[in-house]
């Protein structure tokens, strides 16, 4: 994969970068800016060596239409005062202000172009339009840096597209994405442990098939767990359950045992009537869910049976949480397999998403991990062992 060095000076260079600069909002407040911050090293490296820096990033779904609330304006604001230094904003993608604010950039200047999916064809399925908004990207710029590891996974035109145009290569951050997750499933150190959680079975389904080739435990909770649970003949209640993957799960369970992979299920979970924060909640066991309630986090039991097969692993991957980690009486399961994690010296990537937000909406210092991703999907589908669009670009 190539990366900025392949570049060579860039001194005077106008440096087109993608970033990925999706953050959440709330009523225009960025709640969480852990994506702008794991973007300053690329941007630093490229402003220390003189180049004109021009960012591409997208918002929110504005689906090809300019709407103020997916407007860049607070990310703008963000970026700035992390690099203590003025970033324009230019009102468009790639219209008159674009084009002018990149003309007016300085050596070590940074400006940010408006949210790339108010143009309708840098998502489109069609190549030509995608292609036509790349070529248009490019007239922008002289070289192209990827550095948006959360978009990586699609085909899109400030993506894919654009890469194919400049001398392109990867920055600070995809490289460190890539080599982190590639060192989690390519040859880990053993024993390799992979702890997946969310609501649903049915988006997991290509990472359990491909890890069962390749690690010694998983480790299933969060919603997904009930229809294993469900595989094995027990009654879930009123817990998220997909019937119709129920025979794919009882596959996945036989694989398991026929190559020796430890599946561990939950043996206990919190329940609860209702799908609220203040519902009364109690524990039972895994077989005896009431038929009236759902499961909405792992139990005591289970957790501290995770936290110690996590305790056994030299390699950890972890994507999703074990329970609606947002309500304070259904965290305790998620808290307790990232503490597992924050205190044992295996090599940790957490798989981006709701899982990286859930470290730290629960406090935990992020240093502690080896690695956090930026990008849900993408980590997903790199877990799953397929190739991404935005990388196979990059590699000669």
């Amino acid at each position: 994969m190539r990366t900025i060095d392949t570049l060579g000076d860039l001194r005077g260079k106008r440096v087109l970068v993608r970033s990925d600069f999706n953050v959440p909002l709330k009523d225009g407040v960025i709640t969480d800016d852990g994506r702008i911050k794991a973007a300053l090293p690329t941007l630093t490296r490229l402003v220390e060596a003189g180049a004109k820096v021009v960012i591409l990033a997208h918002l929110g779904r504005p689906k090809g239409e300019v709407k103020p609330e997916f407007s860049l304006a607070p990310v703008a604001k963000r970026l700035g005062e992390l690099i203590d230094a003025p970033v324009t904003l230019a009102s468009d993608v790639v219209g008159d202000s674009a084009q002018a604010v990149v003309a007016s950039l300085g050596e070590g200047e940074i400006a940010l172009l408006e949210n790339v999916r108010y143009d309708a064809r840098e998502n489109s399925k069609d190549d030509a339009a995608r292609a036509e908004l790349a070529a248009e990207y490019a007239k922008l710029a002289d070289v192209f840096v990827s550095d948006g590891f959360g978009v990586v996974h699609r085909k899109q035109a400030s993506v894919y597209d654009v890469a194919k145009l400049l001398p392109s290569a990867a920055g600070e951050l995809v490289v460190k994405e890539i080599e982190s997750l590639r060192r989690a499933t390519d040859n880990p150190e053993r024993p390799y442990g992979v702890v997946l959680g969310g609501s649903k079975v049915s988006d997991k389904l290509g990472v359990i098939k491909n890890l069962l080739e390749k690690a010694d435990f998983l480790l299933i909770g969060g919603g997904m767990a009930y229809t294993f649970l469900a595989a094995q003949g027990y009654s879930v209640g009123t817990s998220l359950l997909e019937k119709d993957q129920i025979d794919t799960v009882k596959g996945y369970i036989e694989t398991a045992a026929a190559k020796g992979v430890d599946l561990v299920l939950p043996v206990d979970t919190v329940v609860a009537l209702e799908f609220k924060a203040d519902a009364p909640a109690s524990v039972v066991d895994a077989d005896a869910i009431p038929d009236d309630q759902m499961g909405l986090d792992i139990g005591p039991k289970t957790a501290k049976l995770f936290a110690d097969k996590i305790a056994s692993a030299k390699t950890v991957a972890w994507n999703g949480p074990m329970g609606v980690f947002e309500m304070e009486a259904f965290a305790a399961g998620t808290k307790a397999v990232a503490q597992a994690l924050s205190e044992s010296s295996c090599f940790s990537v957490i798989g981006g998403g709701d899982s990286a937000a859930a470290v730290r909406q629960l406090g935990f210092d992020e240093s502690t991990f080896s690695h956090i991703s930026t990008g849900g999907g993408a980590s997903l589908e790199l877990l799953e062992g397929k190739t991404l669009p935005g990388i196979a670009v990059l590699e000669d």
